[in-house]
């Protein structure tokens, strides 16, 4: 898809949400089911069926995904899409190239065994390797753009308030 495409698929939404802005606010889902006879949680994507369990550090088998993982995928995703619309839209040349995050977690945290180690991801390192002919001024474009732009990125920047509930 080139600039134009993209620009020619977008421009109706932005129109759109421009004359009517609550018809940009929508709730995002997602549903699991708990394990009956295992530690998971079978969540349900837009495309498959994923199971999730224990990390092999706090007791899993390493046959499931891990939440946290799962958590740097999403970021993955969303950056990468992000990044590849921006390039698209400014028509920056961008061949491919690969999305990682890494995230450093101490396990001591959620098992309760320090009451002092942190529970979560406490630093996140996201990166791009990228196979592109921009110029550094294009890249750092790249950058501002994907960081201000990725819902995810955002998201994890500027915590929401979250609540929980438990019902029977």
């Amino acid at each position: 898809m080139n600039a134009e495409q993209f620009r020619s698929v977008q421009e109706p939404i932005k129109s759109r949400y421009r004359q009517n802005p609550d018809a940009a606010k929508i709730t995002l889902k997602a549903r699991g089911t708990l394990g009956s006879e295992r530690v998971t949680c079978k969540v349900e994507t837009g495309k498959t069926l994923v199971e999730a369990g224990l990390h092999p550090a706090t007791g899993g088998d390493g046959n499931f995904a891990c939440s946290g993982e799962m958590l740097l995928e999403a970021l993955v995703a969303c950056a990468g899409v992000t990044l590849r619309a921006v390039a698209t839209a400014l028509d920056i040349p961008l061949r491919g190239g690969q999305v990682i995050a890494e995230g450093d977690l101490d396990f001591r945290g959620t098992l309760g065994i320090d009451k002092e180690a942190p529970v979560g991801l406490t630093n996140i390192r996201l990166s791009f390797q990228l196979d592109t002919d921009a110029t550094g001024e294009q890249l750092a474009l790249l950058q501002k753009l994907t960081e201000r732009y990725c819902v995810v990125y955002q998201t994890l920047r500027h915590p929401p308030q979250i609540t929980l509930s438990i019902a029977q």
